[in-house]
């Protein structure tokens, strides 16, 4: 029985992490976050919800400054105040932001948003096994190996996971009359968008597939539905 102690911890701590997390990740965002209401953004996100048979999209403003988009685990669409006033300022176009919408609905739809909560609790739950077992034989460095470890994991379901929802959003897009290209040029925006002191990207943006990867997808995608049209 004493050889499954460091598993079942590990379970344990997965679910008490993954209550916890949720538990925060809802408080923050209720407590800074209010509905947008922008005309302009209304009259496009009208038009993705058209096209999925909705009466409307509520999308809610994230009082932070870093440049993001994200769904939240109880199916709420959130832009960061700082993505918006990129729009405000006319660094991103309406289209471009519906793009964002897209794909942050794609999560959603797709069950990443609640997914990646129990991702969270998992991984950590892995890393804490991993730690257990691992410096048992090989102390310390044992904790650095299952850190590498689970961080690669991680990066691979976080990239995958965009291709998804980056597929949903196209759809959706065209759907609406939108069309892609907007999601493509928000693309070539990004870097520059999300820029952060001395140069260096958010980590975020690290976690997900290069540009250049995710824009070829989109064109292969739409050779595809060409080809099929």
């Amino acid at each position: 029985m004493l050889k499954f102690t460091p598993i079942l911890l590990a379970i344990a701590y997965a679910l008490v992490m993954y209550r916890v997390s949720v538990w925060r990740t809802h408080r923050e965002l209720d407590q800074k976050s209010t509905e947008l209401a922008d005309p302009a953004l209304k009259r496009i996100t009208d038009r993705l919800a058209a096209a999925l048979e909705l009466q409307r999209i509520p999308v809610f403003i994230y009082e932070i400054d870093p440049v993001n988009g994200l769904a939240a685990p109880d199916g709420r669409i959130f832009i960061t105040r700082g993505f918006y006033r990129k729009f405000r300022n006319g660094e991103v176009s309406a289209e471009e932001m519906a793009s964002v919408i897209a794909h942050e609905l794609g999560h959603v739809a797709l069950g990443h948003a609640k997914r990646r909560m129990i991702d969270f609790s998992g991984q950590n739950a892995l890393r804490t096994a991993l730690i257990m077992v691992l410096n048992r034989f090989i102390p310390f460095v044992g904790a650095m190996i299952a850190n590498m470890l689970t961080s690669l994991l991680a990066s691979h379901l976080s990239r995958s996971d965009e291709y998804e929802a980056d597929e949903y959003a196209a759809a959706l897009l065209t759907k609406a009359g939108i069309g892609v290209a907007p999601q493509k040029s928000l693309f070539t925006k990004l870097e520059d968008l999300t820029q952060a002191r001395a140069g260096v990207a958010p980590a975020w943006l690290m976690s997900h597939p290069k540009t250049q990867d995710r824009i070829a997808a989109l064109e292969r995608l739409e050779a595809r539905w060409k080809t099929d049209a």
